[in-house]
């Protein structure tokens, strides 16, 4: 059976996301609960290939629109301590590979692994997302929209993010953990 059979809409062609209509959020531990914040600025494209498994995507992120609700915390952020914005001012992936994922049962759209390489303060490590496809539609204008949602989890400690302050006994203020989200929505380019 062909992707297309299984998703009719997702035309091959190059998609822009519509940073508008999409968010990246991320979560960490922090003392006993955890803090949740977003990127505002962002872009990328998706290139959907006749082979959809053979499609690829790349997305920049600017570390400077850092959002977790506190001035004061996000300024530490984007500081040398943690993300080091004024050496690396944002950070990329880009997609490597695309395959079909086991689906749960709870799981209401197909689900695939996006492999990919994530560039934090110029360090590359591999990543894993489990997306989901939830469908093409024409927007108000014409547009021919498609969305997606992704996550996964990083190690901080792996892109050379090592602060930290100690607590009493062997506990930290900061998990190493982080929980990335997104809910993309993209575009079809005019061909």
């Amino acid at each position: 059976m062909t992707e297309t059979a299984v998703h009719p809409g997702l035309t091959a062609g190059i998609w822009t996301i519509d940073p508008a209509h999409s968010e990246i959020t991320f979560s960490v531990r922090h003392l006993m609960t955890t803090v949740r914040g977003s990127f505002t600025d962002f872009g990328g494209s998706i290139e959907i290939a006749d082979d959809p498994f053979l499609s690829t995507a790349t997305a920049e992120i600017a570390i400077e629109s850092i959002d977790t609700r506190n001035t004061e915390r996000d300024a530490h952020i984007r500081s040398s301590e943690i993300m080091d914005m004024a050496n690396h001012p944002a950070m990329t992936f880009t997609a490597t590979g695309v395959a079909p994922a086991r689906t749960g049962r709870r799981a209401r759209h197909p689900r695939y692994g996006v492999d990919g390489d994530l560039t934090i303060r110029d360090i590359t490590r591999p990543v894993h997302l489990i997306t989901e496809f939830h469908g093409t539609s024409v927007d108000p204008w014409g547009g021919l929209r498609a969305g997606f949602t992704a996550s996964t989890r990083i190690l901080r400690s792996d892109f050379g993010i090592q602060f930290n302050v100690p607590l009493q006994g062997d506990r930290l203020v900061l998990g190493d953990e982080i929980e990335i989200g997104l809910e993309i929505q993209a575009v079809l380019a005019d061909g």
